[in-house]
């Protein structure tokens, strides 16, 4: 017996229901694909991104990884990003984390899993940079949270620095770049207050997110 059926079961009931209030909603969805917003997000299963902004299919491409990190050596991340921003021409790349991540966590007390402590030596990069911010949010659950603003705002500045974004903005694309953060807690998305349109600017919103954060502990 198949004991996956109940997820077919469940994929059937949920296209039907679409159907029942758009009935040309899949034909038209499978001749185009136009979203505004590219999103990069966490892996994390909690934090379903069309659902959370209440967006249906075909209207926020979406790439995500442990902790959403963007590294300049990540070729599928990239890929992602070159595709969202020459070929779809997304008006808006976020960048969201959440708080209480355990990737995060995990690279906070330098906890050993594997082949996954690579990855998150990206993060730990973040915590060394900014260790007296986050040591002084308090209680490891605080800290935690903490290094989660603080790793999308990082992130947040490494999209802007690739060589897509950079020619992107070089020919006058109108391409904004977004930092937010999810509330596992209560389901809400809160702006980090870093927004990035042009290259010229990415050192000064960088810095005054980061004081922000500073701010708040």
């Amino acid at each position: 017996m198949n004991k996956l059926q109940n997820l077919l079961d469940n994929n059937r009931r949920w296209a039907s229901e679409i159907k029942e209030r758009q009935p040309k909603f899949f034909e038209i969805l499978s001749k185009q694909q136009s979203p505004e917003y590219l999103w990069i997000g966490c892996s994390d299963s909690r934090v379903p991104a069309n659902e959370i902004v209440n967006l249906l299919p075909g209207e926020l491409f979406v790439h995500r990884n442990v902790a959403n990190v963007v590294v300049h050596t990540d070729l599928n991340c990239l890929s992602v990003i070159q595709y969202a921003v020459d070929v779809l021409h997304v008006k808006h790349i976020i960048v969201c984390g959440h708080y209480g991540c355990g990737g995060v966590r995990a690279a906070l007390e330098k906890n050993r899993f594997g082949l996954i402590d690579n990855w998150l030596r990206h993060i730990q990069d973040v915590q060394q940079q900014y260790s007296s911010i986050v040591e002084s949010a308090g209680t490891i659950e605080k800290q935690v949270d903490r290094l989660c603003e603080l790793n999308v705002i990082e992130q947040v500045r490494n999209v802007c620095e690739t060589t897509i974004i950079q020619d992107a903005w070089a020919r006058g694309a109108s391409l904004n770049v977004h930092g937010w953060i999810y509330g596992l807690s209560d389901g809400l998305i809160r702006d980090l207050n870093i927004t990035m349109n042009g290259g010229e600017e990415i050192n000064s919103i960088y810095s005054l997110a980061i004081q922000n954060v500073r701010e708040r502990t």
